[in-house]
């Protein structure tokens, strides 16, 4: 783990997140995305991440799920990323920013049409009376869209999370854990990077 001090954060991220993906049984990409809305109320929930590169780290929903009026009130988040097999997690927190609605319609174009579908059929976050009326919303869609193309819903897009803290982890023994914590005011200045005691 030193050497993680004298590397960019995102090069340490990129190693960590391809040997989730080698280790881990189900979606090394699933991560705790943490919100707080306008009173500070926090939530906290699993997504999955759709991308990332030295802008971000970008995952999709629902606009008017919790988590979308969430950050429409107060874009600020925190991400936590647990690999239990590597016994590692990642800490990530921001502020946040819809992706372009080019980046949006590229990502929805590449999920599997039920997925599409399911994207106008759920009103995310909202009571729902029973199976049955899911059932019937996302038969209703499948009719509308027919053997077309399924377009992008307006109410839904994606977030990008501008890191300003990231903190790599590594279990130890005696809970003498690694922890490596980079820093930064905004996307333009240079990262600074310290070790934490466990």
């Amino acid at each position: 783990m030193a050497d993680i001090k004298d590397r960019n954060p995102f090069d340490v991220f990129a190693d960590w997140f391809a040997e989730a993906g080698e280790s881990e049984p189900n979606d090394p990409n699933a991560v705790a995305l943490a919100t707080a809305d306008a009173d500070g109320q926090p939530a906290v929930r699993m997504v999955l991440l759709k991308g990332y590169d030295e802008q971000g780290f970008v995952f999709y929903t629902n606009l008017e799920s919790n988590k979308g009026r969430d950050l429409a009130q107060n874009p600020k988040a925190a991400m936590l990323f647990h690999w239990k097999s590597l016994r590692r997690q990642i800490r990530i927190e921001g502020p946040v920013s819809s992706v372009t609605d080019e980046e949006a319609d590229e990502y929805f174009a590449s999920r599997a049409r039920g997925s599409q579908i399911g994207a106008w059929a759920s009103e995310q976050s909202r009571p729902l009376e029973g199976r049955f009326a899911l059932e019937k919303r996302v038969a209703t869609f499948t009719a509308k869209f027919g053997l077309g193309s399924v377009p992008r819903p307006a109410h839904w897009s994606g977030f990008r999370i501008a890191p300003q803290r990231i903190e790599f982890w590594k279990d130890g023994a005696f809970r003498l854990h690694d922890r490596f914590v980079f820093t930064r005011g905004d996307a333009n200045e240079p990262w600074t990077v310290e070790q934490l005691f466990p």
